[in-house]
């Protein structure tokens, strides 16, 4: 989440002299991952500012268009005279107003600004694009041209907030309040101890009979969905430089003004939205399951074919967009032509179920600005304020009008409480907080806290993430500072080291990579497509996996039952990128399903665990036997002064093993096998002989 600093200012009275990095320090004392700050504007100086293009001649016999134009720059100059400049861009016209810098400026990574002749004629400046001035892409691809209205002569590095600090915050998944600046301004105030201007509190008429039709068949998947309507927008209206200069800083790209105000609000507020072109949608707008087979051409172009479990968006004729991840085509505001774009939109601003988006962003492969919200958790009870900024934006800077009509399809529930002894804080830590401070930090955070030795917590609608007492505790430590709690190292009882196992595992890895082979270590996720590739039999015993509940990727669903496809994956980028000859072993833990498998039980976090919590957690994890493996490709050894070099063959696969066997201090076995998808003529079955009975190991 990029965060300028100067927005920051405008909900939080940061004191004048605090900079980018002070603000950086403080908020990592609270517990945000704030990684850089950005320096917009950094080296950059004047004179930059607003021209009007007069006269603009086609210089011909040039490899490519090029234009000497004659500008007028007011007084900026010194003389008044219009100002020459030579130019390859084609995006601006005669009367247009652009930025233009003079010589003796510097633009961003010390660009020094000049007289200088170039195709035969003097050029005295530079008219510029966005890129040139560090502005990010402001969809034009060309020279930035201004309103008509901007003044000749005004200085563009105040216009265009070229200087300015951007905090970017790494935001964590649970955190997904921050991912606004009303979040990260709250957590601000909260810092320094300064009062906040929340955006979020506007007049907000209630929900009447007037407003557009809403039926809401899955409210489960949408609990709350707000829709308003605006009349009578001016196709020509177009977004002011103040609100593409904040899109530009988020990281945002400037489209068209009723879409850069969903966008803007959104980044404000943290509540996704969108709007419809009204003309478009045909009848009462609806959420439900999509019908399995069914299709929608979101607003990326891409056709896609709906699972059963998306949530959509319909009116009359079927899907007009996948909830809370994208839109769809066939309702996109146009305004792309003067006079022939949308005047009448519909403001969606809804609450969806965050398992469900991220399921179906992830099916689609499609993240988007929205899916990422929804899937952090969105603050319910910001809908309607999100949708109320947006038709006031909409009124003031497109000349519409708001429609008496609002519309709220809203399923009941009740705040999250939560009962907490009042030491529980000081428990988790270790450090004594006492009442007063463990109320002061939950008020802050936005809690209304009730009760004397144990606290009744009502939880912000914002704030999702807090479920439990613990999560509560946390609030209060990384308020108080991370940094003020005690360290105390464990002391260790005197006469142990490694435990015989612990002993076992470096002998055997140093006896591989005594033997010539590269330790590759690996993730221990894997997929189906895995056991199809190695062609394993339906009901091979390898098959059977443990599934993760929540898996870093939908193509690695769960944890290995092997070594081998990872270190074959290993050997296939290695070979690739031109590594032929190759040894590779890894020890690692993998993971099989017990044959009755039971669900884990929460531990406490303010005591030891019982003995018998311990046993009942132990027995719901799957069983971890490590196991040790190795792949070989190429040549064993290489030729050389001292004779012709050789492959690898079984033998040297074998003789790996018999490492691995005398560290460990057992017999192996070393017999005829059939195993998929190996050749039966050439594969080997390892076994070994422990307390005078055998085991097949390999």
């Amino acid at each position: 989440m990029r965060v300028p600093l100067s927005w920051l200012r405008e909900y939080v009275d940061l004191p004048a002299t605090e900079t980018g990095r002070d603000v950086q320090a403080k908020l990592i004392s609270a517990g945000l991952e704030v990684e850089t700050v950005e320096q917009l504007g950094d080296g950059l100086k004047g004179p930059l500012v607003v021209g009007q293009v007069l006269t603009i001649e086609e210089l011909e016999g040039f490899k490519k268009p090029i234009r000497f134009c004659t500008v007028n720059v007011g007084t900026a100059n010194g003389t008044g005279e219009p100002q020459e400049i030579v130019c390859g861009a084609r995006n601006f016209a005669v009367g247009d107003k652009v930025v233009v810098v003079l010589p003796g400026a510097e633009l961003p990574g010390g660009f020094a600004i000049a007289a200088r002749k170039t195709y035969g004629k003097t050029s005295h400046g530079m008219i510029c694009s966005s890129d040139e001035l560090g502005m990010g892409d402001d969809g034009t691809k060309g020279i930035i041209v201004l309103p008509p209205e901007t003044e000749v002569g005004k200085d563009a590095i105040e216009l265009l907030e070229l200087v300015d600090e951007v905090l970017d915050i790494a935001v964590t998944a649970n955190r997904g309040d921050c991912l606004s600046i009303r979040g990260v301004a709250r957590e601000t105030a909260i810092a320094y101890g300064l009062p906040l201007r929340d955006p979020a509190l506007l007049d907000v008429p209630g929900p009447n009979a007037y407003g557009y039709p809403v039926q809401v068949s899955e409210p489960l998947g949408c609990d709350r969905f707000t829709a308003r309507t605006v009349s009578g927008l001016s196709p020509e209206a177009r977004s002011p430089i103040w609100l593409k200069r904040r899109l530009q800083k988020v990281g945002m790209r400037p489209i068209s003004l009723a879409v850069d105000i969903t966008n803007y609000v959104m980044m404000e507020l943290g509540q996704p939205l969108h709007a419809y072109d009204r003309t478009l949608v045909q009848g009462t707008i609806g959420v439900r399951r999509a019908v399995e087979g069914e299709e929608i051409v979101t607003l990326d172009g891409a056709k896609r074919k709906l699972h059963a479990e998306d949530l959509v968006i319909t009116d009359d004729r079927g899907p007009i967009g996948l909830a809370g991840v994208m839109g769809g085509a066939n309702t996109e505001i146009a305004d792309h032509e003067e006079g022939e774009g949308t005047t009448d939109v519909v403001i969606e601003a809804a609450h969806f179920d965050a398992v469900s988006i991220a399921r179906t962003a992830r099916r689609h492969k499609l993240s988007s600005e929205a899916s990422r919200r929804f899937e952090r958790g969105v603050d319910p009870a910001a809908a309607a304020a999100a949708a109320q900024r947006t038709v006031d934006l909409l009124v003031l800077l497109a000349g519409g009008t708001a429609d008496a009509g609002v519309t709220e399809v809203a399923t009941p529930s009740a705040p999250h409480t939560i009962a907490v002894p009042a030491d529980h804080p000081d428990k988790v830590a270790g450090v004594e907080y006492g009442r007063e401070t463990v109320v002061r930090r939950l008020q802050q955070v936005g809690c209304d806290v009730y009760g004397q030795d144990e606290l009744i917590v009502t939880v912000p609608s914002w704030r999702p993430d807090l479920t439990e007492v613990n999560d509560l505790a946390e609030e209060v430590i990384r308020l108080e500072g991370y940094e003020n709690l005690p360290s105390t190292l464990p002391k260790p009882p005197s006469g142990r080291g490694l435990t015989h196992r612990q002993r076992l595992h470096r002998r055997v890895g140093r006896a591989l990579a005594g033997a010539g082979y590269v330790e590759a270590p690996n993730y221990p996720f894997i997929g189906e497509q895995v056991f199809d590739q190695l062609l394993l039999e339906a009901d091979d015993p390898a098959r059977r996996v443990v599934k993760l509940t929540n898996p870093l990727n939908d193509e690695e669903p769960a944890l290995r039952t092997s070594l081998l496809p990872g270190l074959l994956g290993a050997l296939r980028r290695n070979d690739g990128r031109g590594s032929h000859d190759l040894a590779l072993f890894e020890t690692g833990l993998v993971f099989l399903p017990r044959a009755e498998q039971k669900a884990a039980a929460a531990l406490p976090v303010d005591r030891r665990p019982t003995d018998e919590e311990i046993a009942d957690l132990n027995a719901a994890l799957p069983e971890q036997p490590r196991h040790v493996a190795a792949v070989l490709a190429g040549a064993r050894e290489q030729a050389g002064w001292w004779g012709k070099g050789r492959p690898v063959d079984w033998a040297d696969a074998i003789e790996a093993a018999r490492a691995v066997a005398r560290e460990a201090g057992v017999e192996l076995l070393v017999r005829g096998g059939q195993y998929g998808p190996w050749h039966p003529g050439r594969c080997a079955e390892l076994v070994v002989v422990a307390e005078g009975a055998e085991k097949v190991v390999g």
